[in-house]
């Protein structure tokens, strides 16, 4: 009875080990992706720069574009509040 017991739990650790190890394959095999799509995002954003558009200004329409429009508009006016408080405009 011991003798299959002890077989079970070593089936058992044998499976976590290998659930283990196959899950940390697949995050190194994404973070490998996730690094190759952002040297090809650098890569898009340098030759946007050789093409003469403002790498700073194109981040930025990015993250803008990301956001919905309500919350867009909420930023902006308070960007505009403080830029204003500020005798910015």
């Amino acid at each position: 009875m011991a003798t299959a017991a002890a077989a079970v739990t070593d089936e058992a650790h044998r499976f976590a080990k290998d659930q283990l190890k196959s899950i940390i394959e697949r995050i190194e095999r994404l973070e490998e992706e996730k690094k190759a799509l952002s040297d090809d995002i650098k890569d898009v954003y340098g030759e946007a720069k050789g093409n003469g558009f403002d790498v700073k200004a194109l981040r930025t329409i990015i993250r803008l574009r990301k956001q919905d429009a309500d919350e867009r508009q909420e930023q902006e006016t308070i960007l505009e509040t403080y830029m204003q408080a500020l005798g910015m405009l």
